[in-house]
């Protein structure tokens, strides 16, 4: 990588990086989280209600986002998808709340085909380009991650793992939280992190 190409990438990052800010209506986390239903990409209807019973991951996230490419670029981002949802007892929402024009926004096909082409594997992905759920959630960055119990009660929210860079080598040595907080559960063990700083780029909501 050239010097130009490479503060060019800096750039990139830096105006798209935003961390844990002023926070409208955040969840608390220990709190149940109310009913809401949303579209997938195929135009099918979710009630969060339904999957009581559950455990129901939400990923933010932007396909044009340097942070999302990191784990999805490296296999990390399905790999954790795959290994959740062999879990019959586990869904897997991926939420685009990137707003018409801006980076991230994709038609429910193209959304379909982001999963095809990247070998992703969660249960829906999610079309809210109002930013409805995603400012419900108060979902700041991509990717930001929350948890849901089988109780509907927001059990973890934050940031994916613990390396805030963009670079692909940090993904292999970074403590991943949804890995430990899914392995928490597991074992009956109280989350030891529930709510971490997220992380990456700024949700794209409509201006």
């Amino acid at each position: 990588m050239t010097k130009l190409s490479r503060t060019l990438s800096l750039a990139l990052i830096a105006s798209t990086l935003s961390f844990a800010g002023t926070a409208s209506a955040k969840i608390a986390t220990g709190s149940t989280v109310s009913n809401m239903t949303v579209t997938d990409s195929n135009g099918m209807t979710h009630n969060l209600s339904d999957y009581k019973g559950k455990k129901v991951i939400l990923e933010w996230t932007n396909d044009g986002c340097p942070y999302v490419q990191k784990h999805y670029e490296t296999g990390n981002m399905q790999a954790i998808q795959k290994e959740a949802t062999a879990d019959s007892d586990t869904v897997w929402l991926s939420v685009i709340s990137s707003a018409p024009g801006k980076q991230g926004h994709v038609s429910g096909a193209e959304a379909n085909n982001l999963t095809v082409t990247r070998d992703a594997a969660p249960s829906a992905v999610v079309l809210d380009p109002e930013g409805t759920m995603g400012k419900a959630f108060n979902a700041k960055t991509t990717p930001h991650m929350y948890i849901i119990d089988a109780d509907q009660t927001l059990v973890y929210q934050g940031a994916i793992d613990d390396n805030r860079s963009a670079k692909h080598s940090t993904v292999a040595t970074a403590k991943n939280y949804v890995k430990a907080a899914l392995a928490d559960m597991e074992a009956g063990r109280p989350i030891a992190e529930s709510d971490t700083a997220p992380y990456g780029c700024s949700v794209k909501y409509k201006s």
